[in-house]
């Protein structure tokens, strides 16, 4: 202690001085510490927000996709096979996909049916489908494996089979966009179908409006032969699916449509970014704020501590000597408000689910929607790049808030302060 310079001495002492301003610095450091425990939650709630639902995405959707013009693709084995010898490529699987309703079937002597509700059907075949997505991983019931040809059986959401009452074992009606010519005129076509399987993905779009169906029985329903919709494919590197899909289409010579998923759901994920980005900048704001709060606390010191000020300066104490302590008060203050704020900003950023299902089992509530925020819970996803971003930047803050009080204080004439006194 005795070999530490004079000005860390003072700003140690004028930190745990107590009274008012002691008060007013800790009002100071509390400011701080909630700017950036803020700043880092909410980051990190929007990373794992964004990672959960790229993750979700492609667990069910392609990582690219080839289909044709007109939405069908006659000669796909040949072209399966072409696209599967592209670089990058892993798996190929054929699919069918249109629009559909569906109802619960009506037994006999029972109260209205559910639905009919609107849904995405696509046709699969089980096994290729195992290798292109991981959508098996999240049935709740049956198998893939389940949906046979001629047999007739789907899978389901688990909400829709919830919005529709039904379960594994049970049957329900689907309506295809597809007529049958009859005297009475066209009639749409109609297909009773056993539920096999209940999926849960954790993604409203697909556990409300997806349903899978054998890809032969498919192309029966929607009467498109031997043709199928187009072909889906699994990637060595998803992020690079623009340019691998590319490279498909010029093997493939052309004359098909191509797309990936992050073109699918480029707006989306660039909301995302813009979202996160208007967040920082408000959320810094309340950082800065509480920043300028040690302006007040220093500036209030130099007023009150004037005569010390005086006293030190005939005493041989620089001008230097004087803003160097100031400013270490400034920046102690703004370390350890940045500090306190990391370490609970962690905390709670680690422990936001659990938090966050703790609330809603105690007022009874749903405070995340899977039907408004497309995911049913909280995820965080910490990165250290961005925590000590916020941390420079809080300590940068604190910094230049010390630099008025601490130039003002070194100015300060000893004659004339004393006279005051």
């Amino acid at each position: 202690m005795n070999g530490m310079p004079y000005e860390w001495r003072l700003a140690r002492r004028a930190l745990g001085g107590g009274g008012f301003l002691s008060f007013i610095s800790g009002v100071a450091l509390g400011g701080i510490a909630l700017g950036v425990a803020v700043l880092i939650v909410v980051l990190s709630v929007m990373n794992g927000f964004e990672q959960e639902l790229r993750e979700r995405i492609l667990g069910v959707a392609s990582h690219a996709t080839v289909s044709g013009l007109d939405g069908r693709l006659p000669d796909w084995r040949a072209q399966q096979r072409v696209a599967a010898s592209a670089p990058g490529v892993v798996a190929v699987a054929p699919y069918i996909e249109d629009q559909g309703l569906v109802m619960a079937e009506q037994p006999a002597g029972a109260g209205d049916s559910a639905g009919p509700l609107g849904t995405v059907v696509r046709g699969i075949d089980p096994l290729a489908e195992a290798r292109v997505g991981r959508l098996g991983e999240h049935l709740l019931a049956g198998q893939l494996r389940d949906l046979q040809p001629g047999r007739w059986r789907v899978a389901l959401g688990r909400q829709l089979a919830e919005s529709l009452g039904v379960h594994v074992g049970d049957r329900v009606v689907l309506v295809v966009p597809r007529g049958n010519a009859t005297p009475a005129g066209v009639v749409p076509r109609l297909r009773r179908l056993t539920i096999a399987a209940i999926f849960d993905v954790g993604m409203y779009e697909y556990d409300h409006g997806l349903l899978l169906i054998n890809l032969q029985d498919a192309a029966r329903l929607y009467q498109l032969g031997d043709a199928v919709t187009g072909l889906r494919l699994a990637l060595d590197d998803p992020f690079q699916a623009g340019s691998r899909v590319h490279e498909v289409a010029v093997r493939l010579g052309g004359g098909v449509y191509v797309s990936d998923w992050s073109r699918k759901h480029a707006n989306f994920f660039r909301s995302i970014q813009v979202t996160k980005g208007i967040l920082f900048v408000i959320l810094l704001l309340v950082v800065g704020v509480a920043a300028f709060n040690i302006v007040a606390t220093l500036v209030m010191v130099v007023k009150e501590k004037g005569a010390d000020i005086a006293i030190l300066r005939t005493l041989g104490a620089t001008p230097g000597g004087v803003l160097r302590t100031f400013m270490l008060q400034g920046l102690a203050l703004g370390a350890l408000g940045t500090g306190v704020g990391v370490v609970l900003g962690l905390l709670v950023a680690w422990n936001i689910g659990a938090l966050v299902h703790g609330l809603e089992y105690f007022f009874n509530t749903t405070l995340v929607d899977g039907r408004v925020y497309l995911i049913g819970d909280l995820p965080s996803r910490v990165e250290p790049a961005e925590v000590l971003a916020v941390s420079l930047v809080a300590l940068g803050l604190a910094a230049l808030s010390t630099l008025y009080p601490a130039w003002r204080a070194s100015r300060l004439a000893p004659a004339q302060a004393l006279r005051q006194e």
